[in-house]
């Protein structure tokens, strides 16, 4: 691969990653009300691994190329964001670092999991991230196959995600461990983001349909 495109998408994941969003506000979420953060990570690793596969395979260049289907895969996924955002919210009162709080149980981690899997991977935002911007930095002179490179540089991008995640979720749990007010107007402002996003999204699908 070219070393130089390879160091200029490094530095564009890095940014990107470090940009709040819904998966931080998922992730920190997800934190406060588990015993462990690494299930909703994984699982927002996960859903960039899927788009990852997606590019690689050539699909997402034909799921944005049928009319109408990356419109109603944002509405989906709009409608995701609501449900996990208000269900965020619900349970703003009981957000603790206590053990005896917390729930450790592997169902409700599958749970964390999946939902962390939907949260990125059923948004149509990081599809078209994929789309736009991997491509750019991929080079057609290169030794390695082009499906090759866009599978390489989409898990740079997951690997990058994974560890910043990982210290979102750490640093606030170690800053709030402390301060169960503090947790739960946290959770509470993480499932205001994910309605809001899903608000704008679904707002961005729906307005041109009623003008």
């Amino acid at each position: 691969m070219n070393p130089h495109l390879f160091l200029a998408f490094v530095i564009v994941a890095v940014t990107l990653a470090c940009t709040p969003g819904v998966d931080w506000a998922y992730s920190i979420a997800a934190g406060l009300r588990q015993r462990s953060f690494v299930p909703a990570v994984a699982g927002l690793c996960s859903g960039y691994i899927l788009h990852t596969a997606f590019l690689t395979a050539g699909l997402a260049a034909l799921l944005t190329g049928v009319p109408g289907l990356l419109g109603w895969l944002t509405i989906a996924g709009a409608a995701y964001l609501l449900w996990l955002g208000v269900s965020t919210m619900r349970s703003w009162r009981g957000a603790s670092f206590s053990a005896d709080d917390a729930v450790g149980q592997s169902r409700n981690q599958l749970r964390t999991f999946l939902q962390g899997m939907g949260t990125s991977g059923i948004n149509p935002k990081g599809l078209l991230f994929f789309l736009a911007l991997v491509p750019q930095f991929v080079s057609p002179e290169a030794s390695l196959p082009v499906p090759v490179q866009s599978g390489v540089l989409g898990l740079t991008f997951v690997l990058f995600v994974g560890i910043i995640y990982t210290a979102v979720a750490m640093t606030s749990r170690k800053l709030l461990q402390s301060r169960p007010s503090a947790a739960r107007v946290v959770t509470l402002g993480s499932g205001i983001i994910m309605v809001a996003l899903g608000a704008v999204l679904l707002g961005e699908q729906l307005l041109p349909l009623l003008r």
